[in-house]
């Protein structure tokens, strides 16, 4: 599903945020991306859904070479990534129905298509009951369930996940953690970028830790490893 070969990642005031970075990472894997504040885990992510491109080496993402990809595919291979962020980054203006049909309307499905898949994502996230909803009206927990509902909704092949309980309580957070392990039963690929050691240490998956840049440890069944 992905695949990084000898990555570097150089921000243009010289930075070096990767450097000489190999991984694979299968079809339905859940891999968590762990590592202190600053060791490069936001940028290994954003190369994943292409809103950084490797200044050196080479990353396929589900068949395409990100770094050599033509704008007009990008889109393309977008609809085939769905994204959850910290800060849920719902438009505040939409109801909960229109921020996950939005998704669905950019790749011009049709009416009855974002209808019925739009009301079957919100189903599965529990919010059926609040798709008339405007951001301001949910809490901290139904925010991010709508943006998980939003990332989920054209069925992508991997879910990137950046910091997904890092606003939320520990209550909520094991509720978003037990979605994301009923999407990847589902056969949804699932990297997932956190600081939450309870989580890591108990939903025990692959772990990936990042320090400087590098990749110091890839375990199969690994734990957090940093004090927090």
């Amino acid at each position: 599903m992905i695949e990084m070969h000898d990555i570097w990642k150089t921000y243009p005031d010289g930075t070096v945020a990767l450097q000489s970075v190999n991984v694979v990472i299968d079809r339905n894997e859940f891999v968590y991306i762990v590592g202190p504040s600053g060791a490069g885990k936001s940028t290994f992510m954003k190369l994943i859904y292409r809103e950084e491109v490797p200044s050196k080496g080479q990353l396929s993402v589900n068949g395409f070479n990100i770094g050599k990809l033509k704008q007009r595919k990008i889109p393309y291979v977008r609809r085939n990534i769905g994204v959850v962020f910290q800060d849920y980054r719902l438009l505040p203006k939409l109801t909960a129905y229109e921020n996950v049909s939005f998704a669905m309307e950019v790749i011009e499905a049709s009416k009855r298509q974002i209808r019925r898949r739009t009301m079957e994502v919100l189903d599965l996230v529990g919010l059926k009951h609040k798709a008339g909803s405007v951001p301001a009206q949910l809490s901290g927990g139904e925010q991010q369930r709508i943006a998980i509902a939003r990332a989920i909704v054209n069925n992508p092949s991997v879910i990137v996940a950046d910091e997904p309980t890092g606003n939320l309580d520990p209550e909520t957070s094991w509720g978003i953690m037990k979605l994301l392990e009923e999407i990847h039963f589902r056969g949804t690929t699932i990297v997932m970028a956190t600081h939450n050691k309870e989580i890591v240490n108990t939903l025990r998956k692959r772990v990936i830790a990042i320090e400087r840049g590098t990749i110091v440890r890839d375990e199969p069944r690994g734990e957090y490893g940093y004090e927090i």
